[in-house]
Protein backbone atom coordinates (compact mmCIF):
# COMPACT_ATOMS: atom_id res chain seq x y z
CA UNK A 1 0.00 0.00 0.00
CA UNK A 2 1.36 3.34 -1.21
CA UNK A 3 1.42 6.72 1.81
CA UNK A 4 -1.44 7.99 -0.84
CA UNK A 5 -3.44 4.84 0.18
CA UNK A 6 -2.97 5.37 3.44
CA UNK A 7 -3.88 8.89 3.62
CA UNK A 8 -7.02 8.61 1.46
CA UNK A 9 -8.55 4.89 2.43
CA UNK A 10 -7.47 2.76 5.64
CA UNK A 11 -5.21 5.17 7.52
CA UNK A 12 -7.77 7.72 7.86
CA UNK A 13 -10.62 5.90 8.26
CA UNK A 14 -8.57 4.19 10.99
CA UNK A 15 -7.72 6.78 12.89
CA UNK A 16 -11.24 8.61 12.45
CA UNK A 17 -12.40 4.73 13.92
CA UNK A 18 -10.06 5.14 17.26
CA UNK A 19 -10.75 8.95 17.84
CA UNK A 20 -14.55 8.47 19.77
CA UNK A 21 -13.36 5.38 21.76
CA UNK A 22 -10.16 6.90 22.97
CA UNK A 23 -12.07 10.30 24.23
CA UNK A 24 -14.94 8.12 25.86
CA UNK A 25 -11.85 5.83 27.07
CA UNK A 26 -9.61 7.84 28.81
CA UNK A 27 -12.30 10.30 30.00
CA UNK A 28 -13.83 7.68 32.57
CA UNK A 29 -10.86 6.05 32.38
CA UNK A 30 -9.58 8.95 34.35
CA UNK A 31 -12.00 8.91 37.12
CA UNK A 32 -11.10 5.16 37.72
CA UNK A 33 -7.27 6.12 38.14
CA UNK A 34 -7.95 9.68 39.97
CA UNK A 35 -9.93 7.39 42.80
CA UNK A 36 -7.03 5.05 43.14
CA UNK A 37 -3.87 7.78 43.42
CA UNK A 38 -5.93 10.03 45.36
CA UNK A 39 -5.06 8.44 48.81
CA UNK A 40 -1.71 8.23 47.74
CA UNK A 41 -0.82 11.95 47.67
CA UNK A 42 0.99 11.97 44.57
CA UNK A 43 2.96 14.71 43.34
CA UNK A 44 1.54 17.99 41.16
CA UNK A 45 3.28 16.86 38.03
CA UNK A 46 1.52 13.20 38.30
CA UNK A 47 -1.48 15.26 38.33
CA UNK A 48 -0.67 17.12 35.32
CA UNK A 49 0.49 14.03 33.85
CA UNK A 50 -3.37 12.31 34.49
CA UNK A 51 -5.30 14.91 33.23
CA UNK A 52 -3.11 15.18 30.09
CA UNK A 53 -3.41 11.51 29.80
CA UNK A 54 -7.31 11.45 29.97
CA UNK A 55 -8.59 15.14 28.26
CA UNK A 56 -5.58 16.32 26.15
CA UNK A 57 -3.73 13.33 24.75
CA UNK A 58 -6.89 11.97 22.88
CA UNK A 59 -6.99 14.90 20.72
CA UNK A 60 -3.52 15.27 20.26
CA UNK A 61 -3.00 12.28 19.02
CA UNK A 62 -5.78 11.97 16.38
CA UNK A 63 -3.68 15.49 15.30
CA UNK A 64 -1.09 13.97 15.08
CA UNK A 65 -1.97 10.99 12.84
CA UNK A 66 -3.95 12.60 10.86
CA UNK A 67 -0.77 14.86 10.17
CA UNK A 68 1.35 11.81 9.87
CA UNK A 69 2.93 10.62 6.21
CA UNK A 70 1.21 7.25 7.35
CA UNK A 71 -2.08 7.77 9.69
CA UNK A 72 -2.58 4.03 10.29
CA UNK A 73 0.94 3.45 11.08
CA UNK A 74 0.78 6.63 13.08
CA UNK A 75 -2.26 5.39 14.85
CA UNK A 76 -0.35 1.98 15.58
CA UNK A 77 2.01 3.98 17.20
CA UNK A 78 -0.27 5.79 19.64
CA UNK A 79 -2.04 3.03 20.82
CA UNK A 80 1.01 1.49 21.73
CA UNK A 81 1.65 5.11 23.50
CA UNK A 82 -2.00 4.12 25.24
CA UNK A 83 -0.65 0.85 26.48
CA UNK A 84 2.10 2.28 27.96
CA UNK A 85 0.54 4.96 29.76
CA UNK A 86 -2.11 1.89 30.99
CA UNK A 87 0.68 0.01 32.36
CA UNK A 88 2.46 3.07 34.03
CA UNK A 89 -0.98 3.85 35.77
CA UNK A 90 -1.17 0.19 37.14
CA UNK A 91 1.76 0.04 38.99
CA UNK A 92 1.54 3.79 39.86
CA UNK A 93 -2.27 3.19 41.41
CA UNK A 94 0.13 0.07 43.49
CA UNK A 95 -1.74 -2.82 41.29
CA UNK A 96 -5.09 -2.00 43.37
CA UNK A 97 -6.85 -4.63 41.90
CA UNK A 98 -10.26 -3.02 40.45
CA UNK A 99 -8.99 0.14 39.13
CA UNK A 100 -5.86 -2.24 38.05
CA UNK A 101 -7.75 -5.01 36.08
CA UNK A 102 -9.99 -2.72 34.74
CA UNK A 103 -7.68 0.09 32.91
CA UNK A 104 -5.24 -3.28 31.79
CA UNK A 105 -8.83 -5.02 30.20
CA UNK A 106 -10.04 -2.30 28.54
CA UNK A 107 -7.06 -1.31 27.13
CA UNK A 108 -6.54 -4.66 25.46
CA UNK A 109 -9.75 -4.52 24.39
CA UNK A 110 -8.93 -1.80 22.56
CA UNK A 111 -6.43 -3.62 21.09
CA UNK A 112 -7.72 -6.77 19.85
CA UNK A 113 -10.51 -4.68 18.16
CA UNK A 114 -8.13 -1.90 16.38
CA UNK A 115 -4.93 -5.07 15.77
CA UNK A 116 -5.66 -8.35 16.80
CA UNK A 117 -3.41 -10.48 18.25
CA UNK A 118 0.18 -8.56 16.83
CA UNK A 119 -1.20 -5.03 18.67
CA UNK A 120 -2.17 -6.88 21.37
CA UNK A 121 1.57 -8.18 22.08
CA UNK A 122 2.60 -5.24 21.33
CA UNK A 123 0.32 -3.54 23.79
CA UNK A 124 1.39 -6.24 26.23
CA UNK A 125 5.43 -5.37 25.88
CA UNK A 126 4.28 -1.86 26.49
CA UNK A 127 1.94 -2.11 29.78
CA UNK A 128 5.22 -3.82 31.08
CA UNK A 129 7.27 -1.25 30.18
CA UNK A 130 5.00 1.95 31.52
CA UNK A 131 4.88 -0.61 34.40
CA UNK A 132 8.47 -0.69 35.12
CA UNK A 133 8.57 3.40 34.55
CA UNK A 134 6.48 3.57 37.11
CA UNK A 135 8.07 0.81 39.77
CA UNK A 136 12.13 3.31 38.92
CA UNK A 137 10.21 6.44 39.82
CA UNK A 138 7.77 5.44 42.71
CA UNK A 139 9.15 1.96 43.85
CA UNK A 140 7.39 -1.37 43.83
CA UNK A 141 3.96 -0.99 46.62
CA UNK A 142 1.01 -2.91 46.60
CA UNK A 143 -3.15 -1.63 47.40
CA UNK A 144 -4.90 -5.00 47.79
CA UNK A 145 -8.30 -3.13 48.98
CA UNK A 146 -10.22 -1.24 47.36
CA UNK A 147 -12.25 1.59 48.54
CA UNK A 148 -16.28 2.18 47.83
CA UNK A 149 -15.09 5.17 45.78
CA UNK A 150 -12.76 3.63 43.95
CA UNK A 151 -15.61 0.56 42.69
CA UNK A 152 -17.83 3.16 42.13
CA UNK A 153 -15.13 5.09 40.06
CA UNK A 154 -14.44 1.83 38.10
CA UNK A 155 -18.26 1.29 37.31
CA UNK A 156 -18.66 4.00 34.50
CA UNK A 157 -15.65 2.34 32.62
CA UNK A 158 -16.77 -1.28 33.16
CA UNK A 159 -20.19 -0.37 31.81
CA UNK A 160 -19.99 2.47 29.30
CA UNK A 161 -16.91 1.89 26.99
CA UNK A 162 -17.19 -1.55 26.07
CA UNK A 163 -20.92 0.22 24.96
CA UNK A 164 -18.76 2.79 22.82
CA UNK A 165 -16.52 0.14 21.38
CA UNK A 166 -19.20 -2.19 20.75
CA UNK A 167 -20.64 0.33 18.45
CA UNK A 168 -17.65 1.53 16.48
CA UNK A 169 -17.46 -2.51 15.74
CA UNK A 170 -21.16 -2.77 14.62
CA UNK A 171 -20.58 0.58 12.37
CA UNK A 172 -17.16 -1.25 10.99
CA UNK A 173 -19.50 -4.69 10.41
CA UNK A 174 -21.96 -3.06 8.71
CA UNK A 175 -19.63 -1.33 6.21
CA UNK A 176 -17.56 -4.30 5.61
CA UNK A 177 -20.70 -5.81 4.90
CA UNK A 178 -21.26 -3.36 2.11
CA UNK A 179 -18.10 -3.50 0.55
CA UNK A 180 -18.59 -7.19 0.96
CA UNK A 181 -21.91 -6.59 -1.51
CA UNK A 182 -19.79 -4.03 -4.06
CA UNK A 183 -17.30 -6.54 -4.61
CA UNK A 184 -19.71 -9.62 -4.85
CA UNK A 185 -21.54 -7.07 -7.46
CA UNK A 186 -18.30 -6.30 -9.27
CA UNK A 187 -17.49 -9.79 -9.62
CA UNK A 188 -21.10 -10.59 -11.67
CA UNK A 189 -20.57 -7.62 -13.85
CA UNK A 190 -18.85 -6.26 -16.59
CA UNK A 191 -17.08 -3.18 -15.93
CA UNK A 192 -18.09 -1.64 -19.34
CA UNK A 193 -21.90 -1.97 -19.31
CA UNK A 194 -22.57 -3.02 -16.11
CA UNK A 195 -24.29 -5.45 -17.21
CA UNK A 196 -24.16 -9.07 -15.93
CA UNK A 197 -20.79 -10.98 -17.38
CA UNK A 198 -20.06 -14.01 -19.37
CA UNK A 199 -19.65 -16.09 -16.50
CA UNK A 200 -22.69 -14.52 -13.69
CA UNK A 201 -25.15 -14.96 -16.91
CA UNK A 202 -24.27 -18.43 -17.93
CA UNK A 203 -24.91 -19.63 -13.91
CA UNK A 204 -28.50 -17.84 -13.91
CA UNK A 205 -28.87 -19.51 -17.44
CA UNK A 206 -28.18 -23.14 -15.46
CA UNK A 207 -30.46 -22.03 -12.76
CA UNK A 208 -33.31 -20.96 -15.04
CA UNK A 209 -33.09 -24.14 -17.23
CA UNK A 210 -33.59 -26.22 -14.05
CA UNK A 211 -36.39 -24.10 -13.27
CA UNK A 212 -38.17 -24.87 -16.34
CA UNK A 213 -37.63 -28.69 -16.78
CA UNK A 214 -38.94 -29.04 -13.16
CA UNK A 215 -41.95 -26.73 -13.53
CA UNK A 216 -42.85 -26.63 -17.45
CA UNK A 217 -42.33 -22.65 -16.81
CA UNK A 218 -42.11 -21.07 -20.29
CA UNK A 219 -39.04 -18.84 -21.01
CA UNK A 220 -36.59 -17.53 -24.39
CA UNK A 221 -33.40 -16.83 -24.59
CA UNK A 222 -31.29 -14.29 -26.79
CA UNK A 223 -28.36 -13.61 -28.62
CA UNK A 224 -27.81 -10.02 -29.77
CA UNK A 225 -24.70 -9.37 -31.85
CA UNK A 226 -23.82 -5.62 -33.55
CA UNK A 227 -23.43 -5.74 -36.96
CA UNK A 228 -20.08 -5.15 -38.52
CA UNK A 229 -18.62 -3.97 -34.68
CA UNK A 230 -14.84 -4.16 -35.67
CA UNK A 231 -15.71 -1.71 -38.74
CA UNK A 232 -17.09 0.73 -36.22
CA UNK A 233 -14.17 0.71 -34.12
CA UNK A 234 -11.77 0.88 -37.39
CA UNK A 235 -13.57 3.64 -38.55
CA UNK A 236 -14.45 5.54 -35.60
CA UNK A 237 -11.68 4.17 -32.97
CA UNK A 238 -12.13 2.04 -29.78
CA UNK A 239 -13.86 4.99 -27.73
CA UNK A 240 -16.88 5.00 -30.07
CA UNK A 241 -17.24 1.35 -30.03
CA UNK A 242 -17.46 1.49 -26.23
CA UNK A 243 -20.01 4.16 -26.28
CA UNK A 244 -21.87 1.48 -28.98
CA UNK A 245 -21.46 -0.98 -26.16
CA UNK A 246 -23.06 0.96 -23.48
CA UNK A 247 -25.66 2.92 -25.67
CA UNK A 248 -26.37 -1.15 -26.37
CA UNK A 249 -26.51 -1.82 -22.47
CA UNK A 250 -28.89 1.13 -22.14
CA UNK A 251 -31.32 -0.10 -24.88
CA UNK A 252 -31.65 -3.38 -23.35
CA UNK A 253 -32.46 -1.78 -19.25
CA UNK A 254 -35.12 0.45 -20.92
CA UNK A 255 -36.81 -2.79 -23.00
CA UNK A 256 -36.81 -5.36 -20.57
CA UNK A 257 -38.59 -6.23 -18.10
CA UNK A 258 -37.68 -6.52 -13.93
CA UNK A 259 -37.06 -10.02 -13.78
CA UNK A 260 -35.48 -10.02 -17.25
CA UNK A 261 -31.58 -11.15 -17.00
CA UNK A 262 -29.14 -9.16 -19.11
CA UNK A 263 -25.38 -9.70 -19.49
CA UNK A 264 -22.30 -8.80 -22.33
CA UNK A 265 -21.39 -12.41 -23.46
CA UNK A 266 -18.60 -11.16 -24.80
CA UNK A 267 -17.19 -8.52 -27.17
CA UNK A 268 -20.09 -7.57 -28.94
CA UNK A 269 -22.52 -9.98 -28.13
CA UNK A 270 -25.23 -9.79 -25.60
CA UNK A 271 -27.11 -12.51 -23.86
CA UNK A 272 -30.82 -12.27 -22.37
CA UNK A 273 -32.90 -14.56 -20.32
CA UNK A 274 -36.41 -14.20 -20.81
CA UNK A 275 -38.32 -15.57 -18.07
CA UNK A 276 -41.98 -16.41 -18.44
CA UNK A 277 -42.25 -15.51 -21.85
CA UNK A 278 -43.97 -16.62 -25.23
CA UNK A 279 -42.13 -17.01 -28.64
CA UNK A 280 -44.57 -14.34 -29.97
CA UNK A 281 -43.53 -11.83 -26.65
CA UNK A 282 -39.87 -12.06 -26.99
CA UNK A 283 -40.09 -11.64 -30.61
CA UNK A 284 -41.55 -8.45 -30.00
CA UNK A 285 -39.45 -7.84 -27.14
CA UNK A 286 -36.07 -8.06 -29.62
CA UNK A 287 -37.92 -6.13 -32.77
CA UNK A 288 -38.71 -3.19 -30.02
CA UNK A 289 -34.96 -3.34 -29.04
CA UNK A 290 -33.86 -3.40 -32.64
CA UNK A 291 -35.94 -0.70 -34.48
CA UNK A 292 -34.96 1.56 -30.79
CA UNK A 293 -30.93 1.19 -31.86
CA UNK A 294 -31.45 1.46 -35.48
CA UNK A 295 -33.13 4.63 -34.48
CA UNK A 296 -30.38 5.90 -32.76
CA UNK A 297 -28.28 8.92 -34.35
CA UNK A 298 -24.97 10.64 -32.84
CA UNK A 299 -24.87 14.05 -33.14
CA UNK A 300 -21.28 13.91 -33.36
CA UNK A 301 -21.45 10.97 -35.73
CA UNK A 302 -24.41 11.24 -38.36
CA UNK A 303 -22.88 8.57 -40.24
CA UNK A 304 -22.61 6.13 -37.93
CA UNK A 305 -25.42 3.38 -38.08
CA UNK A 306 -26.18 0.82 -35.71
CA UNK A 307 -28.30 -2.26 -36.30
CA UNK A 308 -28.58 -5.53 -34.44
CA UNK A 309 -28.99 -9.06 -35.24
CA UNK A 310 -30.47 -11.43 -32.75
CA UNK A 311 -31.21 -14.60 -32.35
CA UNK A 312 -33.72 -16.42 -30.18
CA UNK A 313 -34.62 -20.10 -28.61
CA UNK A 314 -37.27 -21.04 -26.42
CA UNK A 315 -37.22 -23.67 -23.79
CA UNK A 316 -38.57 -26.97 -24.79
CA UNK A 317 -38.31 -30.41 -23.82
CA UNK A 318 -36.38 -31.43 -26.00
CA UNK A 319 -33.26 -29.61 -24.74
CA UNK A 320 -30.19 -31.65 -23.35
CA UNK A 321 -28.61 -28.70 -21.56
CA UNK A 322 -28.27 -24.90 -20.99
CA UNK A 323 -25.29 -25.17 -23.64
CA UNK A 324 -28.33 -26.72 -25.83
CA UNK A 325 -30.28 -24.52 -25.40
CA UNK A 326 -27.86 -21.73 -26.08
CA UNK A 327 -26.99 -23.05 -29.33
CA UNK A 328 -29.67 -23.36 -30.64
CA UNK A 329 -29.60 -19.43 -30.03
CA UNK A 330 -26.32 -19.33 -31.45
CA UNK A 331 -27.71 -21.06 -34.71
CA UNK A 332 -30.24 -18.33 -34.56
CA UNK A 333 -28.23 -15.43 -34.58
CA UNK A 334 -25.99 -17.11 -36.92
CA UNK A 335 -28.81 -17.53 -39.67
CA UNK A 336 -29.89 -13.87 -39.06
CA UNK A 337 -26.22 -12.76 -39.55
CA UNK A 338 -25.83 -15.08 -42.88
CA UNK A 339 -29.60 -13.51 -44.10
CA UNK A 340 -29.06 -9.95 -44.20
CA UNK A 341 -28.24 -8.88 -40.40
CA UNK A 342 -30.34 -6.50 -39.11
CA UNK A 343 -32.99 -9.05 -37.88
CA UNK A 344 -34.69 -10.98 -35.83
CA UNK A 345 -34.49 -14.98 -36.13
CA UNK A 346 -36.53 -17.49 -33.64
CA UNK A 347 -35.28 -21.27 -33.31
CA UNK A 348 -37.50 -23.87 -33.98
CA UNK A 349 -36.46 -26.65 -31.16
CA UNK A 350 -38.61 -29.17 -32.30
CA UNK A 351 -37.96 -29.67 -36.15
CA UNK A 352 -34.26 -27.84 -35.24
CA UNK A 353 -35.06 -25.41 -37.80
CA UNK A 354 -34.88 -21.59 -37.65
CA UNK A 355 -37.42 -19.01 -38.39
CA UNK A 356 -37.39 -15.68 -39.57
CA UNK A 357 -39.23 -13.68 -37.02
CA UNK A 358 -39.38 -9.99 -38.59
CA UNK A 359 -38.24 -10.12 -41.96
CA UNK A 360 -36.88 -6.80 -42.36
Amino acid sequence: MTIMDNRTGKGLSFVKRIYLPRIIGLGIGLLSVMAAIEPLDPPAWLWALLLFNGLVWPHVAYHWALRSPVPYHAEQRNLVLDSLLSGFWTATLQFNPLPSVTVLSMMTMNNVAAGGKRLVVRGALAQLAGMLLSVLLFGLHLQPDATPLQVYACLPMLTLYPLALGWVCYQLAIKLAEHKRKLRDLSLTDSLTGLLNHGAWKDLLLLRFQACGQQQLPAVIALIDVDHFKTINDTFGHVVGDSVLRQMSEALRRNLREGDLAGRYGGDEFCVILPGTSEAQACQAMERLREQVAAYRNPQLPQLRISLSIGLSAFHAGLDSPEHWLEQADKALYAAKHQGRDQVNFAQGDAGTLRLAYPD
